[in-house]
């Protein structure tokens, strides 16, 4: 080719370039894509580069898309065509934003990365900043934020320095009153809505309905009993419930849960009649009973008095255990107070239509001590009949203070029958009638007047206990001895007594001080007298003349 038609050539070829300056944003297409740079072809001579981290959106990173970008240098050091896409992103995303956005106005952005304080969020190309306490992205990771589109609020704008702040919080809470508005339209009494358990309490579970929160109050949750609400729900469950009731103005909304399934208590008297044996399942246990539950929804109460034909109370928490599974008679239903009451001494015949003829009076039985109280011993006869030793016969001769004096915790002991009340299911039991009252023996064996020497036992207001014999106790009456002597006794000393009085009939010996009191006063005066003549006299010449013939 000759060199004027290369020449020829060469003008026409730059007639085809485009002219530009640099600082110009033009329009270009993307013809390559290495690991680091993107290739886009403006119409210019060469073709320019672009960092590929200046592509915030992927979308735009791609063979044959149209992208805006800068000139920055037309022939860099190494000859390259020198462009930015992000550059001009931000210069035609600020002059757009001069011109339609201002303090109020809703927009979107992209969030692109976390910073301290908050997010930084890409506006059409210009970078704008959304604090934490404004994200409304509470609970959320940053990972499931970071490259997500979402609604905004411009709070703050200084055009001059280019600085724009975002609210997110204002969009959601906007967005929420709108749901909120037209759930509140739809909203109806005995409607089903399915809703998410938001929180837990004592009391209920507070139920989101998609904007709006009703109270799932714990008596509304089940038919049978539950002890709190977490037996049923946790937070996050989604669970249909029933509108039973709500106040627009005070944005209070009351659900229910089982009022979605049938009223166990209909018909519950053709079911269950009185009389009927039912097995059934201890779901709570009580001081004053057992709590058993007869079928869903349905619980009865054990009374304490109907577990045992025992007078004496039972303990329900040392005869069962929550599960286990236990077979009761009917005995009374209440519909409308929805109370059931249950027997288990009703599958038993009734021990104490036989205790007459069984334990007739006077005989002598064996029984196991079940239990004590500070007057008496319990003793455990046949099957569940219970029978009582009262402290006052337990021994002919001897104060018990307590029963446990005397007996052990199933010591077997042998008893005679003193009484039986078959309506008051009481039998009442003696254990010093074992032997033959000795009082007789005893009013003869220490006749009034005898001096005794006693053992202090015990101190007390109405005077001194003391031992006579072994199980054999007397009463020094506190007006038969000297207060100031009766204060310094304790158990174990030992004391001169004369006998006053024994009853027979109350088993008790009376007994004086007094003598022993002046024997003391005489025998002191009796030291201190200086001897005379008359005191030294012989004993002989002291004595009394025998009397006449």
């Amino acid at each position: 080719m000759s060199e004027k038609k290369q020449s020829i050539m060469a003008e026409l070829y730059e007639q085809t370039l485009r002219t530009i300056s640099e600082g110009e944003i033009v329009t270009g297409e993307i013809v390559g894509i290495t690991e680091k740079d993107v290739v886009v072809d403006i119409g210019f001579k060469s073709e320019g580069f672009i960092s590929v981290d200046e592509f915030r959106d992927p979308e735009q990173r791609t063979l044959g898309s149209k992208v805006d970008v800068l000139v920055e240098s037309v022939e860099d050091d190494k000859g390259r065509l020198i462009l930015s896409h992000s550059k001009a992103q931000k210069l035609k995303g600020w002059q757009k934003i001069v011109e339609e956005v201002d303090e109020g106005t809703a927009v979107e952005g992209r969030v692109i990365k976390q910073v301290n304080g908050g997010y930084i969020v890409d506006m059409q190309g210009v970078d704008a900043f959304l604090p934490r306490s404004l994200s409304s992205f509470k609970g959320m990771l940053p990972k499931d934020v970071i490259g997500a589109k979402y609604a905004f609020i411009v709070t703050k704008m200084n055009k001059q320095r280019r600085n724009i702040i975002l609210s997110r919080r204002e969009v959601v809470q906007k967005e929420r009153d709108a749901v909120k508005a037209q759930l509140w339209e739809k909203i109806e009494k005995g409607q089903k809505r399915l809703g998410k358990v938001k929180g837990i309490t004592d009391f209920g579970a507070f139920i989101d309905l998609g904007g709006i929160d009703g109270l799932l109050h714990i008596t509304d949750m089940s038919w049978s009993r539950i002890n709190h609400p977490s037996e049923l729900v946790a937070v996050g469950d989604e669970i249909e419930v029933l509108i039973l009731d709500f106040d627009k103005e005070k944005s209070k909304v009351s659900l229910g849960l089982k009022q979605i399934t049938a009223n166990p208590w209909e018909g519950i008297e053709d079911k269950y009649p009185v009389g009927s044996k039912i097995q059934g399942k201890i779901v709570n246990i009580m001081p004053y009973g057992v709590f058993i539950e007869i079928d869903k929804g349905i619980e009865g109460l054990l009374h304490s008095s109907e577990i045992s034909w025992q007078k004496k109370m039972v303990n329900p928490q040392e005869m069962f255990a929550i599960g286990d599974m236990i077979e009761v008679q009917i005995i009374s239903i209440d519909k409308d107070t929805k109370r059931i009451s249950l027997s288990l001494r009703q599958l038993e015949k009734n021990p104490w239509l036989e205790a007459e003829e069984k334990f007739p009076i006077g005989v002598k039985i064996e029984g196991k001590i079940r239990g004590f109280t500070d007057y008496g011993a319990f003793v455990e006869l046949e099957g569940s009949i219970e029978g009582m030793i009262h402290v006052s016969d337990m021994s002919w001769t001897r104060k018990v203070s307590h029963p446990q004096e005397i007996f052990k915790k199933g010591q077997t002991a042998e008893v005679v029958v003193l009484g039986v009340d078959p309506e008051q299911r009481k039998i009442t039991l003696g254990y010093k009638q074992l032997k033959d009252n000795p009082w007789t023996e005893i009013a003869e064996r220490y006749p009034v007047g005898q001096m005794l020497n006693a053992e202090v036992v015990m101190n007390s207001d109405f005077g001194v206990f003391v031992k006579l014999e072994e199980e054999l106790e007397g009463l020094i009456y506190a007006s038969e001895i000297d207060k100031t002597v009766a204060q310094e006794l304790k158990a174990g000393d030992k004391i001169d007594v004369k006998v006053i009085k024994v009853d027979v009939d109350q088993m008790k010996i009376g007994l004086s001080a007094k003598a022993s009191d002046e024997k003391a006063a005489e025998a002191s005066e009796v030291s201190e007298v200086p001897e005379t003549p008359e005191a030294t006299k012989a004993p002989e010449a002291a004595e009394e003349p025998e009397p006449a013939e």
